[in-house]
Order: C-alpha cells, then structure tokens, then sequence
C-alpha cells in the first residue's frame, strides 16, 4: 500500500498591521542617518535631551536637558525607575498592561486601587489612601504611584480636581508620581477636554514618562523619555535610573536616536499626523462605544487614544450560556476587533471586561489604513462599516439577541453612511431576563 505524506501544517494566519503607516518624512530622515554605526549614550544623547525639552516646553513643562533621561521604550524606563525607587507600586486598576510587569520581575510588591466611575488612569482618592494604609498593615512601603492622565485601557481623561485630589493624597503618603503622558496629544476633542499634567501640580515629586510610539512615532521605534523634577531629590533619582539604563546595556541604536530628533522637533508633517490620527481615532472609538452600549454593555465614553474599555456584566447570563464566564473568553470571541481581556491590565479575571481598540477597523493593510487616514468621515468606508456591523452582530449574538437586522447595517448594504445614533442600533439582553430590549 501507498503511503502517503502527512498533510503539510497549516500556516498561521498572516499577523495583522499594527498601527499607522510611517510618514514618508521621518523614514526619509531614518534613511538619510542609517550609515551612523555609533550607539547612542545611556540615557540619551545631548542633541536627543535637548529637543526632548522643547516638545516638553510647547506644553508648558520648562525642562532643562541634564533632567531628561531617554530609553529604548517605556517598559524599560519603568524598570529602571523601579529599580532605583525601593518599594512597592501603587497602580490603579485597569491600568496598561506595561506598568505592573517591571515591578513583579523586580520583586517589588504591587497593589491595585480601583478607579472612579467618572474615569479611568488613577485611583480614587479615598481608596488610594486606604490601600497604602492595608499595605503597610502587611509589612510593604509603598513608594511609587503610576498613573495616566490620558488613559490607554479606558481612553479617559480625569478631570483636573480628581487629579489634584489624588496628588494631595500622594504628597501626603511621600509617594514619587510617575505620570504616564504618551497620549495626551491623541485628545478627540481638544476643545472639549482639559489636560493637565501632575507636574504642574507638584513639580517636586513628579515624573513624567512618554511613550513616543503612542502619537509621535512609529509603533515599531521604541523610544521614550523621562523627565525628572528640578530639585536635589529628582537628582538623586534621575542619577540612580541613568545608572541601571546604563548596567542594562540597551542603548538606542544611532541612526533611530537622529530621526527621533527630528521628530520631536515636530514640524508640520508630524504635526499633522497626529492632528488626523487624533480625528480618525474619535470618530472610530466613537463608533465601538456606541456599537457597545447599544448592545448593553457598561462603557465609559473615551475622549483621549484609540482604546475603549467595556463592562459586558449586563450580559453575564447569555454570555454564561455559551461558556464565556471571564475576560480571558471574552478576549478570544472578540480578538477580531484588537480586544484585551481585562485580566491583562490588573483586573479581575473573573470580570467580563475588555479592551477594544481602533486597530480592527483602521484596515488589513497599509494601503488601507492610509485610505482611513485620509478620509474626511472615516466611518463612510466601506471595510470600517464593515467592522462595525460585524462587531455589532457578534455583540447581538453573544448577549442572545435573535439577530435582527439594524440600520446601520442595512445602510452599509445600500452604500449609505450610517447616521450617528444608528450604530448602536443592536439593543441586548437585559440583565434578567436575556431578551431584546
């Protein structure tokens, strides 16, 4: 008898893009300096710190260069900051999934706060006061509270007296800030949203951290920069953290420090990526929140980032029925639309929370992306209308609806651009009965 060859193993899925295509200005600069074979120095280089504080200047944060300090990306710097601030962290719940593993590989004890209703991206206030005072009870001394003032998980902003409030509390505990501010550029309505930094607040005790990948650069260029306060204590600190970015041996390669350079100088090419990344991001988050609620999930509307958080537990008992009963199914039923499990940003597994991001809709290519990018109303493209009416049928399927069709939906079909309000037009389960609304 013949034998026959196994079948060959199915190839994965090809991965799908991840984030804006690169402007043609910045990659022409990264080609022109890509002969530079150098490293940068640890920490950065004077050129580098120098036009780190003019992008810091522009938003009212005068930052002299021996106060900044740049990495190859955000996690690194944390862990160095970690590193040089025995004790434990303080983080609120969500939070972005990058903020807690440096402290754990340290060995550093974290504790979670809960957020408020009205936002996400720092603690509430009271409870962060009873949360350093459970975890002294048990022997830690916190030192370091992150927070976000543009949040990823959520894509709120918290309103400046929440924000003082929670930095009185920290001031009075003698806690450092780390004030995460990669997205505060990506506001959907400048206009309609107040950001204010920590570091206005209590200059003396805080550090404002940056991500330059969330708004300024490519995904795929880990930068970031931290600014240190100008007193002898954020010396100290800023000396301590340059130390262990040092003994790491992870310096910025040469030519992408040059066209970072360039870029934090922000001339109008960049400018204005961030400008339209900022409208295509509102207009699509807007979308999902709208898509979300219709379907009877919790959802905080965002206001800043291209990130939304959802409570699905008014669908508990539908969901239970078909098996999904934490964040982590949830993540699987939904990863079409770049979903998170909760569990992922210091929530409860247990929770049905998840994180939905703009990278499901903004296209499967570059080509498109750039389209989405380009268009006036990008909810009127067809693969994004697409996007949403499959998220929208997934959602009335999963909270039990029979599957009725919706407006948007039939004016996707007919070509038309969905009104506003149509997009939630999928009304699900209540949380008792698990039929349609």
């Amino acid at each position: 008898m013949q034998r026959t060859a196994p079948d060959p193993q199915r190839e994965p899925d090809p991965a799908p893009p991840a984030g804006l295509p690169v402007l043609p200005e910045l990659a022409a600069h990264l080609a022109a300096v890509a002969g530079r074979t150098a490293p940068e120095p640890p920490g950065g280089s004077a050129p580098l710190r120098t036009a780190a504080c003019g992008y810091w200047e522009r938003r009212g944060l005068f930052t002299p260069p021996d106060r900044v300090l740049a990495a190859p990306g955000a996690a690194a710097l944390l862990l160095a900051l970690y590193a040089a601030v025995d004790g434990a962290v303080l983080l609120p719940r969500p939070c972005a999934e990058w903020y807690a593993p440096p402290a754990r590989l340290l060995g550093r004890p974290v504790h979670v706060t809960p957020v408020p209703a009205e936002s996400g991206g720092l603690p509430d206030p009271f409870a962060l006061l009873e949360t350093v005072r459970r975890a002294r009870m048990h022997g830690d001394t916190p030192r370091v509270l992150v927070l976000s003032i543009a949040d990823d998980p959520t894509g709120t902003c918290a309103p400046p007296e929440q924000l003082h409030e929670v930095c009185e509390a920290a001031a009075e505990e003698g806690l450092w800030l780390v004030s995460d501010e990669s997205r505060r550029d990506l506001l959907h309505d400048p206009h309609d949203t107040v950001v204010l930094s920590p570091a206005e607040m209590l200059p003396g005790e805080v550090v404002v951290l940056t991500d330059l990948r969330a708004a300024l650069l490519p995904v795929s260029w880990p930068v970031a920069l931290a600014r240190f306060p100008g007193t002898r204590r954020g010396a100290v600190l800023r000396d301590a953290v340059g130390q262990t970015l040092a003994r790491l041996h992870t310096p910025l390669p040469g030519p992408l420090a040059g066209a970072v350079t360039h870029a934090l100088g922000e001339p109008d090419a960049v400018r204005e990526r961030t400008a339209v990344a900022a409208r295509v991001y509102g207009a699509l988050t807007g979308a999902l929140h709208r898509a979300l609620t219709g379907a009877g999930a919790l959802c905080r509307p965002p206001h800043a980032g291209s990130h939304l958080y959802a409570d699905l537990e008014p669908l508990r008992r539908p969901l239970g029925d078909r098996g999904i009963v934490g964040s982590a199914c949830l993540e699987r039923e939904l990863a079409q639309w770049a979903a998170r499990g909760g569990h992922r940003f210091e929530d409860d597994p247990a929770a049905l929370r998840v994180r939905l991001g703009v990278d499901g809709l903004l296209g499967a290519d570059m080509a498109l992306r750039q389209r989405t990018l380009d268009a006036a109303d990008p909810l009127t493209l067809p693969h994004v209308r697409a996007g949403l009416r499959d998220l929208e049928r997934t959602l009335a399927e999963l909270g039990g609806a029979r599957g009725r069709p919706n407006r948007s939906a039939g004016a996707a079909r007919a070509g038309e651009a969905p009104a506003a309000g149509d997009l939630g037009a999928v009304r699900g389960p209540d949380a008792e009965g698990g039929e349609d609304r």
